[in-house]
């Protein structure tokens, strides 16, 4: 069974009637064949037959998964193995005795477990708001009469009536139409309403838009009225396989990958480094009890506590950035996600177009003007339609025809116009039907009639009474479709007399050409720069929408999406090709037209097959599933649905897609203060095990106290550390590719100077201990603890910037980086000097000498990571 097709089928209805085929195409089959396969009819059901029908295949209403206790998912977030070595690490100091450690380290896992509470409890919310759209009550034929009952209360074999103004209650085969549209674009992204018929169609293979015999629910009626009956509710329709797909897991994000490597790798490595510590320390006959909180405050130290802290805050500061730049975060991971998303896959309809047709290209081919200023054509554009006009100017009605009176309006901007056309009365109108194509009015003219027609190109020339320049009409026509352009044609004529019967035999016949309007839902403006942002930092963007293939590849050309030797393909093409034939051609296209929800959902999960991190924007039901199912989903927040708003990772409010590219540096941005943080305390985490790890195997003495190792591990490494994320985005930001799916936190030359800067802060504060030892000095031990704690801050001024140097970026350009350093700094020199400190820290007050040595010695870290930096600068030879 084709996917496309797979939601269509009808395997529960094997209950009501064995001989019904399970592959049913319902738009192929006669309505004959339709009603003796339902055992319905015309008239509809009886009561008896629709309970027990409802028992069988259960209420039109969509089932939501069972979802999981709230105490559930709170405790689920302890499982991260992340959180799991700090809660040891809590435990472990507590047994120690240092009851202020374990209590800031259950702190920070407790509101970490909180955050992640909250952000998965609100991604269910998607289903709640999938029922709300559903239709709360429908007009269907029971027992041959026509009664209003409750939409959950439809099963299959129903007859429903469906009006203007009516959302459709379920999947319905339409029997009876008369000029029916109905507004489709939340399922397949067509800007406009979709013309209906009740003939059966031949095609087996159909994409969603173009069954235009059925009506599916939650779409809204837009003109006309309609009989049909009811072929699938509740979870077997179109929105409820939506539902379905919307209930599938949701991957892990890279951060959450990232740091779960880190964490597990971390562990391994501290315990193997605190058993080495402590056999050492036992080897060389030191106190056993002094050695075992010496290699528990090692532990502890080891363990970045501040890091979840450190990433939950960036990651809130980053998105309550995104909010001035009208980009909700719905969930924080997602800021972070964006910096690496290497395919951004677009709907067209609202995303990159502005949701609203306008006329673009148009001939006036009027050979007489009936009123002072207006040819035939601008009065046809004015008077044939049905769009109304609120007093503040605002239009409502049929996209289409509100596209032509704008267009009108623009041609005659000023009022005079307006009264000159209110003189041509209405007295008589033939509705669009898709029979015949065609809309027509008559109107008082002067003592005679105007009859005024438009509709499609073809129909258009049939009614004319001229057929000379028919062929030339319709190449222009030709021409213009090619480009994507929807053309509607236009016609005329006066008449002496009102005809005695309006009908399509008697009005339209014997026109002449008027002209030509063609229109399209025009690309925003701001599209094309986003798209060139884009392609600049890596990022392909790509256009899956449900409307014509033409259409989205001329709006795909216009915003610099589409370039030769890329390819378009369609909902039909890529239903017949297999896994593998897809998975060759997935990074060569840029344009998938008539596409369904399944496929949108391939689509994305065959780009992560290769590794590609994937973000869907979209504004429908139809893009719900694969805003869920991609590494980010993003929103649209004015013409966006609360279905797909409630899938999504990140809302835009302002529903510009330039908008997601600010998402995007925004990504970066915080990933590489992320990349700083890490850079920071694990380089300071790393000098510490040094430090501790190699004195006793110089000769040294224990430089430290365990409650020195605490000090730095949470003061020293958490205020500066917290100000890094303060720090201005690099220069080069968004014209580096995006970052490999699989990076390690430690690429790029991150662990390389962890290892090498960490062993010089060690090799500075031992040297210091043993030049301290030598002289006999009594405060030898403060001196260690003041070098380490002042080495550290100088370090993390000098990673600001991967290459800029610190005195090019300006000591006060981040601020708070600053004032934390300072306010550090008068810590750190407070446990020095301050008496009550001396005694809960074993410090001595040192002497200026001595403060200056260690201030010195300190800054020796700082002078080498700028000639660090000072190498990456320098061009590399070819």
């Amino acid at each position: 069974m084709p996917k496309d097709d797979l939601y269509c089928k009808v395997p529960y209805f094997k209950a009501i009637n064995n001989l019904i085929p399970l592959s049913m195409n319902w738009w192929q089959s006669s309505l004959q064949d339709i009603f003796k396969n339902l055992s319905t009819s015309q008239q509809g059901l009886t009561d008896d037959s629709a309970k027990s029908r409802l028992t069988e295949v259960g209420p039109n209403e969509l089932i939501e998964k069972k979802r999981k206790p709230p105490l559930t998912i709170f405790l689920n977030q302890f499982k991260d193995f992340m959180i799991v070595v700090l809660l040891a690490a809590a435990v472990i100091a507590g047994i120690a005795g240092d009851l202020t450690d374990t209590l800031i380290i259950a702190v920070i896992v407790v509101l970490n477990a909180i955050v992640g509470f909250v952000q998965e409890n609100k991604a269910e919310e998607a289903m709640e708001a999938l029922k709300k759209i559903s239709a709360l009550h429908a007009q269907v034929r029971r027992n041959g009469s026509r009664v209003t009952l409750p939409a959950a209360e439809l099963v299959p074999g129903d007859m429903v009536e469906l009006e203007a103004g009516n959302v459709v209650p379920a999947d319905i085969r339409l029997a009876e139409v008369h000029g029916l549209r109905i507004n489709e674009s939340a399922l397949t992204g067509e800007s406009v309403p979709a013309e209906k018929s009740d003939r059966a169609l031949p095609e087996a293979e159909l994409s969603l838009g173009d069954r235009i015999n059925m009506a599916y629910k939650s779409t809204l009626v837009t003109n006309g009225r309609a009989v049909g009956v009811v072929i699938a509710t509740g979870m077997s329709t179109e929105i409820g396989s939506i539902a379905k797909m919307l209930q599938q897991g949701e991957d892990v994000t890279p951060l959450q990958k990232r740091m779960a490597d880190f964490g597990s790798k971390l562990s391994y490595l501290v315990l193997l480094i605190c058993v080495v510590f402590f056999g050492v320390g036992y080897l060389m006959d030191e106190d056993p009890l002094n050695m075992l909180l010496t290699s528990i405050s090692l532990a502890v130290a080891a363990i970045p506590e501040a890091l979840p802290a450190l990433i939950t805050v960036a990651l809130a500061s980053g998105a309550k950035r995104l909010v001035k730049k009208n980009a909700l975060i719905r969930k924080l991971s997602a800021v972070e996600t964006l910096g690496s998303v290497t395919f951004i896959c677009s709907d067209k309809t609202g995303t990159l177009t502005q949701n609203k047709m306008k006329v673009v290209r148009s001939e006036d081919d009027s050979a007489e003007t009936l009123i002072d200023g207006l040819s035939a054509f601008e009065c046809c554009l004015a008077l044939n339609h049905d769009v109304k006009a609120s007093a503040d100017k605002k239009f409502t009605g049929d996209p289409t025809e509100i596209a032509l009176i704008e267009f009108f309006h623009e041609r005659h901007p000023g009022g005079g116009s307006e009264k000159r056309i209110a003189q041509l009365e209405r007295v008589a109108e033939l509705p669009f039907d898709s029979e015949r194509k065609l809309m027509t009015t008559l109107h008082k003219f002067n003592d005679r009639f105007l009859v005024t027609c438009k509709g499609a190109v073809e129909s258009v020339i049939a009614i004319l009474a001229d057929q000379t320049k028919a062929a030339s009409i319709l190449d222009k026509a030709t021409e213009s479709a090619k480009d994507g352009i929807r053309v509607i044609a236009f016609a005329y004529k006066v008449v002496d007399h009102f005809p005695g019967t309006i009908n399509s035999e008697n009005i339209e016949r014997g026109l002449v050409f008027a002209g030509l309007a063609g229109m399209i839902d025009p690309p925003r403006e701001e599209a094309k720069v986003a798209i060139g942002e884009c392609k600049t930092a890596g990022i392909k963007v790509v256009m899956i929408t449900g409307d014509h293939p033409a259409t989205a590849a001329y709006v795909a050309r216009q915003v610099g999406m589409l370039s030769d030797g890329e390819l378009v393909v369609t909902g039909k093409e890529l239903q017949q090709m297999s896994d593998d034939e897809f998975g060759e051609k997935v990074e060569k296209v840029r344009v998938y037209a008539r596409v369904s929800p399944e496929q949108k959902l391939r689509i994305v999960k065959t780009l992560q097959s290769k590794k590609h991190f994937v973000s869907m924007t979209g504004d429908g039901v139809n893009d719900a599933p694969s805003l869920k199912a991609a590494n980010i989903g993003v929103a649209m927040g004015i013409t966006g649905t609360d279905v797909s708003k409630e899938a999504s990772d990140m809302v835009l409010l302002d529903d510009n897609f330039a908008t997601i590219v600010k998402a995007v540096k925004e990504g970066r941005h915080i990933y590489d203060n992320i990349r700083k943080f890490v850079k920071y305390i694990m380089t300071c985490n790393g000098a510490e095990i040094w430090t501790m790890f190699l004195a006793p195997l110089v000769g040294l003495p224990i430089p430290l106290l365990p409650i020195h190792i605490l000090w730095i591990n949470l003061v020293t490494d958490g205020l500066p550390g917290l100000a890094l994320g303060s720090e201005a985005a690099e220069p080069d930001m968004m014209k580096r590719p995006p970052r490999k799916t699989n990076e390690s936190l430690f690429a790029g030359g991150i662990g390389f100077h962890i290892a090498w800067v960490g062993l010089l802060m060690a090799g500075v504060t031992l040297g210091t201990e043993a030049w301290a030892v030598h002289s006999q000095m009594p405060h030898w031990q403060t001196m260690v603890f003041m070098v380490l704690s002042l080495s550290q801050l100088g370090h993390v001024m000098g990673i600001r910037s991967d290459r800029q140097s610190l005195f090019r970026l300006g000591l006060f350009s981040n601020k708070p980086l600053l004032g934390a350093v300072l306010f550090t700094f008068i810590l750190q020199v407070g446990v020095i000097y301050l008496p009550v400190a001396n005694k809960i820290f074993k410090t001595q007050p040192l002497t200026i000498y001595e403060l200056f040595i260690s201030i010195a010695l300190s800054l020796v870290v700082l002078v080498a990571v700028e000639i660090e930096k000072l190498f990456k600068r320098r061009p590399v030879a070819h």
